[in-house]
């Protein structure tokens, strides 16, 4: 019974996450696709310099899909009991994520609009924001994970 509610506290928690994130590409989506007149009426609203999704965004979602790589392989080393395999995979994970984080950060300090810049960089700023502080925690709970498998916490 306690596994079942903790599977299913997990399966709300998840989707709940999954509302919120959509609601800002909701608001995004309406923005950008029916521009109103206080904008301009065009996407990105007239005197915002939108970002490149070229450039740092693109680095960034390697990054970000290389440390779900890792960590799927750190999970696969721990049901196989390869504990130093799932060490370094948890350790390959965690630097991915301070880089991501710090990225994310030289992306803020040097972006071209601030939060107040019409809805553009309202949306902007909440969305990666919001994403970023979830890696921010994730890095804290794999870092915890990678002390406890040190420890042998875990097992196959």
């Amino acid at each position: 019974a306690v596994q079942q509610g903790l599977r299913m506290g997990m399966i709300l928690f998840i989707v709940s996450e999954i509302m919120f994130f959509f609601a800002f590409f909701w608001a995004f989506f309406t923005s950008s696709l029916s521009p109103v007149f206080k904008i301009g009426g065009v996407w990105p609203p007239a005197g915002i310099e939108a970002i490149s999704p070229w450039g740092l965004p693109l680095l960034n979602t390697i990054i970000l899909l290389s440390s779900g790589a890792s960590v799927t392989w750190a999970h696969h080393a721990i049901v196989g009991g390869f504990k130093k395999d799932a060490l370094l995979g948890l350790v390959i994970t965690i630097i991915f994520a301070v880089i991501f984080t710090g990225l994310q950060g030289f992306e803020y300090v040097n972006a071209p609009f601030a939060m107040s810049d019409s809805v553009y960089g309202s949306v902007f700023f909440m969305a990666t924001g919001f994403h970023g502080f979830h890696v921010i925690i994730g890095t804290i709970f794999l870092f915890v994970c990678a002390f406890r498998l040190y420890l042998d916490h875990f097992s196959r």
